[in-house]
């Protein structure tokens, strides 16, 4: 060991004349590390918030979705559907129709989007039906002619969970649909108002679809909507997220004049601008618990310098030099901080495993659109913060290991 690292190593156990500079030390520790435990927590909950966020935003909706530029929407859609089905990284692709409605049950109401699908399309370009109650995607199975008269039963129709909570619908129970799409009558358009059984509610743990979306049979929206065979978007999934943006624009290409497509990045591209600021707000405030802990450690190593001048004093008379005084403080310094940056990184990443493992803090979806608390830890962020940490309590040192190199042998000694 180095001489050095052995004094300043021996001067943090040696037992001490003036108790309160053991005391400062030691709240010099717990202040560093509680600031890289906080740190590495908050950039955990930040990251787990972008991550989860970003999956069930992806695994929610299509990766690219195709709408008509001008006109009321998608006509002749099949052999369009079976053209770009075949384009390059597109792996599936469903056709949809898409309307603002008003779900009510009783004296209860709720607004909501309501899609008209195919299922075994739509479960291949979005995961929301996948946790939907049994026999609810079955219901939802294009019929091969439609009922007559006579025989007809109610419509099936899948809501969100928060959604049919909303309007006081359980399943089974008849829900009336009111679509603004209505009739020209002479008093002006109609609304159009249409009965269907709630087959079942799916719920995805994002509030944003759980509480506002519904699902239909395609033929039984076009009725309802009087849209004969009509599109209003096709959803694709592709085979690379990063390339969505350029497969959307080949998918684009390939649709011909008067199609536009949108992609996952552009539909929450200020939500997640929003996440990367708060990250870097959340780092830049909790470094000042950090900061705070470096002028502890400014203090102790300042305060030590007066209880050793006698030593600094008699280690430079015996021929030590100064710049290994200055060393011999920074090295306390550098132990302190490492000391303490590597109980909070223990301590952060065992509570933010514990955090993303159990669960334990439950959030207000209607507010945060999940409902759990994610943690996501990261080495590279213990590395920074690591980095960070060290970095301020390294600058916090040199002042004091400064003034023990400038003390003066036979000025420290003379009244000894």
């Amino acid at each position: 060991m180095r001489f050095e690292l052995y004094v300043a190593a021996r001067y943090l156990k040696a037992k001490r004349r003036q108790a309160v500079v053991g005391v400062v030390t030691t709240i010099s520790i717990t202040g560093v590390a509680a600031g890289v435990a906080a740190l590495v927590i908050a950039l955990a909950i930040t990251n787990g918030m972008r991550r989860d966020l970003q999956d069930r935003l992806v695994d929610s909706s299509a990766h690219v979705q195709l709408m008509r530029v001008e006109g009321d929407g998608i006509r002749d859609w099949r052999p369009l559907l079976e053209r770009l089905r075949r384009v390059p990284h597109v792996t599936a692709a469903s056709p949809g129709l898409f309307e603002q409605v008003l779900v009510a049950h009783g004296a209860r109401d709720g607004g909501a989007l309501i899609e008209g699908i195919v299922p075994r399309d739509e479960q291949t370009v979005s995961s929301l039906l996948s946790s939907a109650t049994p026999g609810a995607v079955q219901a939802l199975e294009p019929q091969p002619e439609p009922p007559s008269a006579a025989n007809a039963e109610l419509p099936p129709i899948v809501l969100g969970k928060d959604l049919a909570e909303t309007v006081g619908a359980s399943i089974g129970d008849s829900v009336m649909i009111i679509s603004p799409q209505g009739e020209m009558t002479p008093f002006g358009i109609i609304p159009k108002y249409v009965r269907f059984r709630l087959a079942g509610t799916f719920h995805s743990g994002f509030y944003q679809y759980d509480a506002q979306t519904g699902y239909l049979r395609l033929a039984d929206a076009q009725r309802l909507f009087n849209e004969p065979d009509l599109l209003s978007v096709i959803s694709f999934k592709v085979d690379n997220l990063d390339r969505a943006p350029a497969v959307a624009h080949a998918i684009e290409e390939a649709a011909g004049k008067g199609f536009m497509t949108t992609n996952w990045m552009e539909q929450n591209r200020e939500l997640f601008r929003a996440l990367k600021l708060e990250q870097w707000v959340t780092f830049i405030v909790i470094t000042l618990i950090v900061i705070v802990a470096a002028l502890n450690i400014l203090i102790a190593l300042t305060m030590m310098v007066m209880e050793k001048t006698r030593d600094i004093a008699v280690m430079m008379s015996f021929g030590v030099e100064p710049g290994q005084v200055r060393r011999i403080f920074l090295m306390q310094g550098l132990l302190i901080s490492v000391i303490g940056t590597a109980i909070g990184l223990v301590l952060g990443y065992i509570a933010a495993w514990a955090g993303g493992h159990y669960h334990f803090i439950s959030l207000s979806a209607e507010v945060y659109s999940i409902d759990t608390l994610p943690f996501a830890p990261r080495p590279l962020d213990g590395v920074i913060v690591a980095a960070v940490s060290i970095g301020i309590s390294l600058l916090a040192t040199l002042y004091p290991s400064y003034a023990a190199a400038r003390v003066l042998p036979a000025e420290a000694l003379r009244y000894e």
